[in-house]
């Protein structure tokens, strides 16, 4: 068992593929990536308040937490609250 343990630590970490989320994101690259997909901050305490007006009147709220990086589950989860795709989202994080 403790080679099996001493095995694995030996392999080199695998690295994102350009349609995953990155593992640590940092806040402030988020920010400018929900900030092009029309998210404006409402307010900014422990956690980050957004919200985007859509064309049909409604709004969409999404909250985040304040953290100095995201992780990838985290970034998951502001997507599938917002209602944005992954590779919608990637996309603009690539371009911020």
């Amino acid at each position: 068992m403790t080679n099996r343990l001493l095995r694995r630590s030996w392999r080199k970490p695998e690295l994102p593929h350009n349609d995953e989320f990155p593992v640590d994101a940092p806040k402030a690259r988020v920010l400018r990536a929900l900030g092009k997909l029309g998210f404006e901050i409402v307010r900014e305490r422990e956690h980050i308040a957004l919200a985007r007006n859509n064309a049909d009147g409604t709004q969409t709220p999404l909250t985040i937490p304040n953290h100095a990086k995201l992780k990838s589950s985290t970034l998951r989860g502001i997507c599938t609250q917002s209602g944005l795709s992954r590779d919608e989202f990637l996309k603009a994080y690539e371009k911020s």
